[in-house]
Parts: C-alpha cells; sequence; structure tokens
C-alpha cells in the first residue's frame, strides 16, 4: 500500500509540473528571427567542440522541441546567418529562452535551477567582460599616442580585472555548492590552473553528493588528487629526461640541498625576462647548496642551446623538444610558464611559482 502510494504521489508531482521524469522542453521566443530560419542544436562534449544534433526550424516567432537527460549537460543553439550561440542546459524541467538575434550573448535562459544559475554566473563575466573592453579601448589610444606611461597603468588595471575574475569563479562555487554550473565552473578554474588543489579541494568536499557522481564531478576527483601530488609539503614527482648534452638526468640523483625545477623556453619572453634574476640567483647561492634543473618546452634543439647560451645558464637543463605535451611538464601540471617548484635534499615541494625576489627571499631562507 505504501509503495501505491508513492507511486501515486510521484505522478501527482509530475502532473503539476507538466514535464516528465528527465525530460526537457524549451520555448525559445525568437521574434526577431525570420521564420522557417533554421536553428541547429548542438551538444557539448568535454574539450571537443559542439556536435549538431537536430536541426529546428523558427515558426510563428517561436521554437519549440523537447529531450531527454538523465543528467544535466551543455547544449547549445546556433541560428543560422547569425553570428554567435546561445548555451543552455538541458535537464529535466521547462526551460524559457528570449533570443536576439543582434546579440546573442545578450538572450536570456531561464526556467530550471541550473539554467537560472547560468544566467546568473554569465552575468557577472560579462560585467567584467565590459571593463575589459574599455580598458584595451584606452591602451589602444594611449599607444597610438605613444603614451607609456598611461600603458603601464592600463595593464596594471588588466592585470587586476583578471585577478577579480579568479575571485569572482572562486566566491561562486563557494556560494553555490549544490550547483552543476559550479561543478563546471571548478572544471575550467582547474583547467587554467587559477587555483590550485589546496584552495580547490577544501571548496570541492562541500559539493552536494549527487554532483560529486557526475562525470564531471569524478573527472574534478580524479584531477584534485593527482594535482594534491604536487602541493607544497609533498614529495616532488621523480622524473628522468634528455639532457642538453645528448645524456639523461634523474631528479633524484641531482638533487642539492635545496633544487629549483625552472620550466621554460626559449620562444617564451617572461621566461627570458627572468632569466638573469635566476642566473644571479645561482650565482650567489649554488656554493651554498643550491641546484637549478631547467625544463624547456622548446621544440627545436638550436634554439633551447641557444638561448642557454645568450642567456648564461650554467645550470643542467633537460628537455624533451614536445612543447606543451612534454613529459615533464604535463607531469608538473604545466600550463603556462615561467613556472617554477622548489624542493629540499628530501625531495619534498618547498614552494611553487616564485620569481624574482620573492623567490630569492625563499632561497635566502633555508641556505643562508
Amino acid at each position: 500500500m505504501k509503495k501505491l502510494a508513492f507511486l501515486i504521489l510521484a505522478v501527482v508531482i509530475t502532473a503539476c509540473n507538466g514535464v516528465e521524469k528527465n525530460t526537457y522542453n524549451v520555448t525559445v521566443d525568437a521574434a526577431s528571427v525570420k521564420d522557417s530560419t533554421n536553428v541547429y542544436l548542438q551538444k557539448a562534449e568535454g574539450n571537443t567542440p559542439p556536435q549538431i544534433i537536430d536541426t529546428l526550424q523558427v515558426i510563428d516567432g517561436k521554437i519549440t522541441f523537447s529531450g531527454k537527460a538523465e543528467t544535466p549537460s551543455v547544449h547549445v543553439l546556433a541560428i543560422e546567418g547569425t553570428r554567435g550561440a546561445i548555451p543552455f542546459i538541458a535537464e529535466e524541467g521547462n526551460i524559457n529562452i528570449i533570443a536576439y538575434k543582434d546579440s546573442l550573448n545578450a538572450s536570456v535562459v531561464s526556467g530550471t535551477s541550473s539554467n537560472d544559475d547560468f544566467t546568473k554566473f554569465l552575468q557577472g563575466t560579462k560585467e567584467m567582460a565590459k571593463k575589459v573592453a574599455v580598458l584595451r579601448q584606452e591602451f589602444n589610444t594611449a599607444r597610438q599616442q605613444n603614451d607609456t606611461i598611461s600603458m603601464k597603468t592600463l595593464q596594471e588595471a588588466f592585470a587586476d580585472i583578471q585577478e577579480e575574475n579568479k575571485e569572482y569563479e572562486l566566491n561562486f562555487i563557494k556560494e553555490n555548492p549544490n550547483s552543476f554550473i559550479s561543478l563546471l565552473v571548478m572544471e575550467r578554474v582547474l583547467q587554467s590552473g587559477a587555483h590550485g588543489p589546496e584552495v580547490l579541494s577544501p571548496i570541492f568536499d562541500t559539493f552536494a553528493e549527487n554532483l560529486k557522481q557526475m562525470e564531471q564531478g569524478q573527472k574534478i576527483s580524479e584531477k584534485l588528487t593527482e594535482l594534491n601530488k604536487l602541493s607544497v609539503g609533498a614529495i616532488a614527482p621523480d622524473f628522468t629526461a634528455p639532457t642538453v648534452e645528448g645524456d639523461s638526468l634523474t631528479l633524484s640523483k641531482t638533487k642539492g640541498k635545496v633544487t629549483l625545477i625552472d620550466f621554460w623556453a626559449a620562444w617564451c619572453k617572461p621566461c627570458r625576462a627572468e632569466n638573469p634574476n635566476v642566473v644571479a640567483l645561482y650565482n650567489d647561492y649554488h656554493d651554498k647548496g643550491l641546484n637549478i634543473i631547467g625544463v624547456s618546452l622548446d621544440r627545436k634543439e638550436e634554439d633551447w642551446i641557444k638561448a642557454i647560451e645568450d642567456d648564461g645558464l650554467t645550470w643542467n637543463h633537460v628537455s624533451n623538444l614536445k612543447f606543451w605535451q612534454d613529459p615533464v611538464a604535463q607531469l608538473y601540471n604545466i600550463r603556462s610558464i615561467p613556472a617554477t617548484y622548489l624542493i629540499d635534499a628530501e625531495g619534498k615541494i618547498i614552494a611553487k611559482n616564485l620569481r624574482g625576489e620573492a623567490l630569492r627571499t625563499k632561497v635566502a631562507e633555508l641556505l643562508d
């Protein structure tokens, strides 16, 4: 009897909502789009471009369609002859979209919790995008006028907005631990390297269990486990790689009292700009126990060798000459360079991504 009552209740709830289980119904107000225009429904899968799964048409200024979604997933609507697209989350419920042909980015999606959260999140990113656009215009004007002081000030302001964006994303996932959108945002933050596992792991622990069990949640869990192996206090992964002389070098056999693993490349301007600081540091502290292993992400051996000679980098160097696919760079989850890992004599990671005076201060603290 209890089971029967439960089934009846489920049917009543479904009937009241007007939505079958795992079914999404989408209504698009496309009054600004000409009737009979093709609209392409696409599904996003991982990092690959969205694939077309259906072709729809505008009829009487509207588009209506339904589909099945056992778990939320990212879909996109692309309108023929119109630049841009409208992303939305396919999930159980009634989804409403107002499409603006002349500015698809301004389209409004609502009706289900994930889509409401998505709209809220995108609104914040759009506000920062407006700030960036203004700064870019001002920077171009300053460059045309050769106003170097204003250019430097604007570059600093742009860096501030980048930091503001990082904090915005972090605060969103903190404040919305039950949202599918937080799962997507955390996945993107992990890929970008904006925050490390020491910041993201405690936040992920607060996520709803159903989110953790989704495909994205499981990937995030695996990635955080992997990255925690690179946290300060962990033992740095050992590696063996080809040297510039044609031999091989193994990290565990070449450690000093302190070892700096320096990821760089001949083509990387910030790396080359930092090299004089690293040379000075090495000259001052090598005799006290500082070793450096340069890991290059170059592709051409001649460029690698020339940069070592031109910059006077007299320490050990290794590279597989495989650009971002370098096995050592992938082992250390390198997403941008310059990047550094500072390890002690036992191979424990002491600090990460220190440069300039911050790096010198830390080495001095350890070796003076």
